[in-house]
């Protein structure tokens, strides 16, 4: 598999090298140079393939070769150990719970392949990899849960403090071993700034082996294209044209699915579903890009002010706005919005979603009255609810059942290192921590 820079197409790399690079040297992002089509034969008959053999026909297409097919395998049924299933709310309305990994959020596809492949290359080497990774919420957890002891990795997890929720966080600062929580006195955007320095500081980098595990990883984000063949296999006799809901952060998991539909997945259009972060919305009927600080909202994984994987978007159809407009549609909802959503779901259709997926909810009923489609919505339940139980319960007025993964973490003890938004501050704790290892 190659691969090459968003910033400079001659700038290419293996899948391997792009795996520990994290980041091109030219500060761009690592893009496929070539997307294979899935055979016909598969499309057509996906509801044959189980989802560990669709998630490999996928991968192995991507890798080509890179990894063995018997090594790719092993990887794949590792990782991939858990279902995706829809959940139908109506005939036009369909939910995809992708919180059934250990973490309880989507992001478990991505960190667990991640981990696999990063265990599988770094095997032979006797210098431990440093994982560095910046969180709005749930990506700490998975990230935590997929590289817990794994050996010859050590793993770095920034956090804006007091802005994910009690259980995201204790879910990236109890396990401890190879797992250590930074929390920064800032945005996720600021955490998500110092990991990007990190990766472009040479002396650094010099010192200490480096890598991502943030959706800027192309191997987060390969992980992330199988369920959507997944979803995609368990709808597809109704004969409805399939639109996918996508709530929307650093759009890694919307730019996964332009992706999936280039590998040839039959997707009618896709919804990009955001708070008051609505960075790529406004794009979307503007045509300009206007980063800006994130602000703080219920659906807070989303909180991001300047999402990272934008540039693929854009990579995807030459920068051309009429045709990245054409593919994608963007809604943005308030706080208030998504709380009376919670409780219209759970009303209507006695199911419980989390804030995040509420997001994805209001996007879709909008995008369908704007549009007057009879396609089916499958929209992306990225977490489960009770991730967020303390907003969740106060919205709806009773309590919810908690699994057992998260009771477990209840009573653990927090530890973390706390840190300002300085750079030098950061660069010397790495240092201190893991120049010697």
């Amino acid at each position: 598999m190659q691969l090459y820079s968003t910033n400079n197409k001659s700038l290419q790399v293996s899948f391997k090298e792009a795996l520990f690079q994290g980041l091109p040297i030219d500060n761009g992002l690592f893009m496929p140079l070539n997307i294979p089509e899935i055979p016909k034969e598969v499309i057509t008959q996906l509801d044959k393939y189980e989802f560990q053999e669709i998630a490999f026909q996928v991968a192995k297409a991507l890798l080509n070769g890179e990894i063995p097919d018997d090594d790719l395998k092993k990887i794949i049924d590792a990782a991939v150990s858990f279902p995706a299933p829809v959940n139908m709310l109506d005939e036009q309305t369909a939910v995809l719970e992708l919180f059934h990994g250990p973490s309880l959020a989507f992001k478990d596809f991505g960190a667990r392949f991640m981990a696999k492949t990063m265990a599988y290359f770094n095997q032979k080497t006797d210098k431990d990899l440093i994982i560095l990774v910046a969180t709005s919420g749930d990506t700490g957890g998975a990230v935590a849960a997929g590289f817990h002891q794994t050996p010859g990795i050590q793993v770095v997890i920034l956090y804006p403090s007091g802005k994910v929720s009690p259980l995201q966080e204790k879910q990236l600062t109890t396990l401890g071993h190879n797992i250590h929580a930074f929390e920064v006195n800032g945005t996720f955007d600021d955490c998500q700034a110092l990991v990007k320095q990190a990766f472009l500081d040479q002396t650094l980098r010099d010192e200490i082996k480096l890598s991502s595990a943030n959706s800027i990883n192309i191997a987060r984000l390969i992980p992330q294209i199988f369920y959507y063949w997944e979803a995609y296999k368990q709808v597809y006799k109704k004969g409805k044209p399939v639109v996918f809901v996508v709530p929307s952060g650093n759009f890694g998991n919307l730019t996964a699915g332009l992706i999936a539909q280039k590998m040839g997945l039959p997707v009618q259009h896709f919804v990009a579903a955001t708070n008051a972060n609505d960075i790529v919305p406004d794009y979307l009927s503007s045509g300009k890009y206007n980063p800006r600080p994130s602000v703080p909202t219920l659906s807070n994984a989303m909180d991001v002010g300047n999402p990272s994987n934008f540039v693929r978007i854009m990579d995807l159809y030459s920068s051309t706005w009429n045709i990245v407009k054409s593919h994608i549609s963007g809604y943005a909802f308030s706080d208030t919005e998504t709380e009376n959503a919670i409780q219209q779901i759970y009303h209507t259709h006695n199911y419980i979603m989390d804030p995040h997926g509420a997001v994805g909810y209001l996007a879709w009923e909008k995008y369908r009255e704007e549009f007057q489609t009879e396609a089916l919505g499958i929209i992306f339940e990225t977490a489960h609810p009770a991730k967020f139980l303390e907003e969740v319960e106060r919205i709806l007025g009773q309590k919810i059942k908690i699994p057992e993964s998260l009771q477990s973490i209840q009573t653990k003890d927090k530890k973390s290192t706390p840190i300002e938004v300085n750079y030098l501050e950061f660069k010397n704790q790495l240092l201190k921590s893991f120049k010697t290892k």
